[in-house]
């Protein structure tokens, strides 16, 4: 028999699927908490866990029995969040450097290292200055040993490569380092956010191939030499080598997974697919089995990128969320992700006995119940008054409420400083726990959920179970408030419910959030909801009861995203545009390796019919595909202009080539 290895690194959990090739049909499962720190680790014990199910089982499968592996990603996510990645130099080939500083453009490239040479085209793709070769040498040359990687975007660009490609071959010629051009990830205008674009590719190159090299040493150690692919941000897969150089197509490939996913397990084609994981949940609509794409581009921490992937809403609400009361009393779900209690306690038993404590003292501070606890140790020089801190907290977990308020403050201030270092994590009270002390949860200790439900609760006069009851409503609400959000975004704009009182009125009324009125409304979701993720049956039945419509749990709707990270197609798109030059004379096919000029806009399309397939086929199969299908389709720019007649004015022909195939696998 042959299977499938699917892996999902969410922000809590590492999922582990083995899926039978042939029927689809899932034949173990397993999860291990995710290591941010070292996302390897915890790849490593999700696949040694799933495959000790196998073993055990009454068919055991080996190693050698894997025909593919399939992995989804946050890393590109999370470090366009975080801002960490390579050193990236960027040379842009034609921009005006005036206008960049002056406009404040430089500001929305990240990197500080940028390099203006002299060149580039204009909106035909004609020269307006040669490139200028020797100041590109010395810059490259001065700073081969400085940085990881360099970035290479030139103005307009998408419609001649041929400066891009030159710079990019001497790049190659004088160094040993990875090069993106701004023109392998799009074809569409805009020169800042293409070179931003390119610039996050770059830095992500060396952390992605260092996390694959990490896998393939894990999945060498077990045997495995099945084919690794990676999940895009589009859903779609391909192979690590061609996602090593192309990292940045895989932001968002968590969404992308799980919707995928979602479609697998339900066989549903037209659904909103709902994942609530640890962190996140991430709402997707699903049109023909197919997720909806982003066309403007995906957006990440407010950094708007040109990679087209999965039109995802994502909200900072998830079984691992802070749930904290507000100095108006008021109960506060996230954004910040903490350690459940729950969890925590099995590493660190002190914090039951200092929890009861607390309980003890009926303290009612607004940090009652969190802990500073270790997550890993600096790799760099940290201030003194930090440096005491961490060794402090790594002795222990420490309370972040005491007796003296001024000392708790400064603390604080300190220990946020320690978490946006990735130093320190926070330990709290979390809809996880909430779950635990309900009885719906028997993961890990409950004593501990039970005692923080008690603390938080003496808050607002309830008891463990009240309190935990309502964080389980609050929860629901908040789910199916941002269902709303997303689809009234899509058909409208998002609406923006702190500037729309009334509407949020009639919201909280039909969401069941204001009883007793003599006015009552209700809202009707008309697609029924695929819901995903380990909280799924703890909160979705209420969200799908509030927004009146069906639910649909799968079976596995736990690890939907590992088994989407296999269940994905290859897909790769050349887009070609022809434009009329000479007063309409003569047409200019803008293909990826240059420019064309033809006497007629026939010859050009001739021409791109007979060019781009093979061109298409090649890289798809590069990117790990076989059984490829080819489509294309053709869309004509005209406007219409009254002279002594009414006439068709020819602007641009757009083409653009699909090819689509099943993933390589070690066994047919």
């Amino acid at each position: 028999m042959s299977i499938l290895l699917g892996i999902d690194t969410g922000g809590t959990y590492t999922d582990a699927v083995l899926v039978e090739q042939k029927s689809g049909n899932v034949l173990a499962e397993a999860k291990a908490l995710t290591t941010r720190d070292d996302l390897s680790r915890g790849i490593t014990g999700a696949i040694d866990a799933v495959f000790k199910k196998m073993v055990t089982g009454t068919n055991p499968l080996g190693s050698e029995d894997v025909a593919m592996v399939g992995l989804s990603t946050t890393l590109a996510t999370n470090a366009i969040a975080e801002g960490y990645g390579a050193r990236v130099c960027l040379l842009l080939i034609g921009y005006d450097q005036d206008l960049m500083l002056r406009q404040g453009f430089n500001r929305e490239i990240p990197t500080d290292d940028i390099v203006y040479i002299k060149g580039g085209h204009d909106l035909l793709g004609n020269e307006i200055m040669p490139l200028d070769i020797e100041a590109a040498k010395q810059a490259i040359v001065s700073r081969r040993d400085k940085v990881e990687a360099f970035a290479i975007s030139g103005y307009f660009a998408t419609r001649n490569t041929s400066h891009e490609l030159k710079l990019r071959r001497l790049v190659h010629t004088l160094t040993d380092l990875p090069v993106t051009c701004g023109s392998d990830l799009t074809t569409r205008l805009n020169a800042v956010k293409r070179a931003s674009t390119v610039v996050l590719n770059a830095r992500l190159i060396p952390l992605l191939q260092e996390l694959i090299r990490k896998v393939r040493h894990t999945l060498e150690e077990l045997e495995i030499t099945a084919p690794l692919m990676v999940v895009r941000g589009d859903g779609s897969l391909v192979k690590a080598e061609w996602a090593m150089q192309r990292p940045i197509e895989t932001i968002l490939s968590g969404p992308a997974a799980s919707a995928v996913g979602a479609w697998h397990l339900s066989g549903s084609p037209h659904v909103w697919a709902v994942d609530m994981g640890g962190t996140t949940t991430d709402i997707v609509k699903l049109h023909d089995g197919k997720p909806s794409l982003n066309k403007e581009g995906a957006q990440i921490a407010g950094r708007r990128t040109m990679v087209e992937a999965v039109d995802v809403h994502t909200v900072g609400l998830g079984g691992d969320s802070h749930v904290s009361i507000g100095p108006d009393g008021q109960l506060i779900l996230g954004p910040r992700r903490v350690l459940p209690l729950c969890l925590a306690a099995i590493e660190f038993p002190g914090i039951e006995e200092e929890l009861r404590r607390q309980v003890s003292k009926k303290l009612q501070q607004e940090a009652i119940g969190q802990f500073a606890v270790p997550w890993r140790k600096p790799n760099c020089t940290i201030p003194s008054e930090l440096l005491n801190l961490l060794d402090r907290i790594h002795a222990g977990p420490l309370p972040l409420c005491g007796g003296d308020i001024k000392e708790d403050w400064i603390i604080l201030r300190r220990i946020e400083r320690l978490e946006d270092l990735c130093l320190v994590q926070r330990a709290g009270f979390t809809p996880t726990d909430a779950l635990h002390v309900l009885g719906r949860l028997h993961h890990w200790n409950t004593r501990t959920s039970r005692l923080g439900a008690e603390l938080l609760g003496s808050r607002l006069k309830l008891g463990p179970e009240e309190f935990s009851e309502l964080v389980v409503e609050k929860v629901s609400q908040r789910v199916a408030k941002e269902i709303v959000t997303k689809v009234l975004g899509d058909e409208r704009s998002f609406p923006e419910w702190q500037n729309e009182p009334t509407a949020t009125e009639l919201l909280h009324r039909a969401l069941g959030q204001k009883q007793g009125s003599e006015l009552e409304c209700e809202l009707r979701l008309t697609q029924p909801i695929v819901a995903i993720g380990a909280p799924a049956k703890a909160y979705m039945p209420s969200v799908a009861r509030m927004l009146r419509t069906e639910l649909i749990i799968p079976p596995h709707a736990h690890v939907a995203n590992a088994v989407g990270a296999i269940m994905g197609s290859v897909v790769q798109k050349v887009t070609v545009l022809i434009t009329p030059i000479e007063g309409g004379s003569k047409f200019r096919l803008h293909m990826p390796d240059g420019i064309y000029d033809f006497d007629t806009l026939e010859e050009s399309i001739s021409y791109a019919e007979k060019v781009i397939p093979k061109h298409l086929e090649s890289l798809a199969k590069d990117a790990g595909a076989e059984q490829i299908e080819i489509t294309m389709s053709r869309n004509d720019r005209t406007t219409k202009t009254k002279l002594t007649w009414l006439q068709d004015i020819h602007l641009d022909t757009q083409i653009s080539f699909t090819a689509v195939g099943r993933p390589i696998s070690a066994k047919k």
